[in-house]
């Protein structure tokens, strides 16, 4: 299997390198930090419009790319690389995901040309603070009240539930897995923007106090609902590897420009052999997590619909490789790394948030092991 990037591939990622490093550089960055949105309009407006990123794994029926796995997996390696603070991954990688699985075309039908566009922000919530999605322990529930559904509960860590135009809400229905459309302005429908360590990438909490929604809100249940699940976060969860891989290859770079440049006892520190080894370990660690990550999203791309244990073992790679090369990044930078001034701090603290959604390497190591049991 060739898991180089074909000549479109390489020219979408170049296009992306360039384009976020003129418009989401790190003075950029650290003014959309401050705002409410927690993101760039206008440079969210070019993403969908002109470059059409935000349809790139929607179907071109629908008003996408058409495109896929690999062609997501460029995209999401350069985000990640420029720190991107933007709706991207809940609105693509979380909500189209999830639509692309659904077995009813009329509900993809109706929402994936919004989201396609970029005029509608989409988000996934179906995290609570007793369960991290397992719809064994979940506790929001939707009920059936004549024709139309009342949905209660919470739920917690949604990204960019803040800000987002619908969502889709995991809940039981009669004892069954559910999914529901909830637009934003729902009445009875209440969130809050939540203060995380990682300000780049924000998350929010979602209450549901008898929130009336139609028939039509019901999105897919039992069975098809579990498997729509599943698959968009498996797809996600590949996505975001990409971006881990992004984050890693730039606290490389910045660690190198900063050992060939800084000077201690007359000489560069990266003449000396504890920074080269730290260094190549940051190597190392990349390219393997970089390998688990294009392998993953070529075998999604195939059509492969049991993508479990590939999704787990890909974050479990990159997001300890991500992690591991932004702490060494510190170490090498020193006491300048932990300023605020410098991005070494702003990917210390993604990759660290990153490492945990979707779930945290143990979680997914456990998910691996349980499945060669069954």
């Amino acid at each position: 299997m060739d898991l180089s990037f074909d000549e479109d591939q390489c020219r979408l990622a170049a296009t992306a390198r360039r384009v976020l490093s003129e418009r989401a550089g790190s003075a950029r960055l650290r003014q959309t930090l401050t705002t409410d949105l927690g993101h760039d309009p206008e440079l969210w407006r070019e993403m969908s419009g002109s470059l059409g990123w935000t349809g790139i794994v929607v179907p071109e029926r629908h008003g996408g790319l058409g495109l896929g796995a690999v062609e997501l997996a460029a995209l999401m390696e350069e985000m990640g690389r420029a720190l991107l603070s933007a709706p991207f991954f809940a609105s693509v990688c979380l909500a189209e995901h999830v639509l692309s699985g659904l077995e009813d075309d009329a509900q993809q039908a109706r929402h994936l040309p919004g989201l396609a566009s970029g005029e509608v922000r989409g988000t996934l919530a179906f995290a609570e603070t007793s369960s991290m999605g397992s719809w064994r322990d979940m506790t929001a529930q939707a009920s059936r009240e004549g024709g139309a559904f009342l949905l209660n509960g919470e739920k917690a860590y949604v990204l960019d539930g803040h800000s987002a135009s619908w969502l889709i809400v995991a809940l039981l229905l009669d004892g069954a897995p559910a999914l529901f459309a909830v637009p934003g302005d729902a009445e009875g429908l209440e969130r809050r923007a939540l203060r995380t360590m990682d300000a780049t990438r924000r998350q929010a909490s979602v209450h549901l106090r008898n929130v009336r929604l139609g028939g039509d809100a019901l999105l897919a249940s039992g069975s098809a609902a579990e498997r729509a699940l599943a698959h968009g976060l498996d797809l996600a969860a590949i996505a975001l590897a990409a971006e881990q891989v992004g984050g890693a290859q730039h606290c490389l770079d910045m660690a190198l420009d900063h050992a060939r440049t800084r000077q201690q006892f007359g000489r560069p520190i990266g003449s000396f052999q504890a920074i080269k080894h730290m260094c190549a370990d940051m190597l190392t660690q990349l390219e393997t997590a970089r390998s688990a990550c294009y392998y993953a999203a070529a075998v999604a791309a195939s059509g492969e619909t049991a993508l479990g244990a590939l999704a787990s073992l890909t974050k479990v790679c990159c997001s300890e490789a991500y992690f591991f090369c932004a702490s060494q990044c510190i170490q090498i930078h020193g006491g300048i790394g932990f300023t605020w001034e410098h991005d070494a701090q702003l990917h210390f603290k993604r990759a660290r948030s990153s490492m945990t959604l979707l779930g945290d390497p143990a979680f997914h190591r456990e998910r691996i092991a349980v499945g060669l049991l069954d």
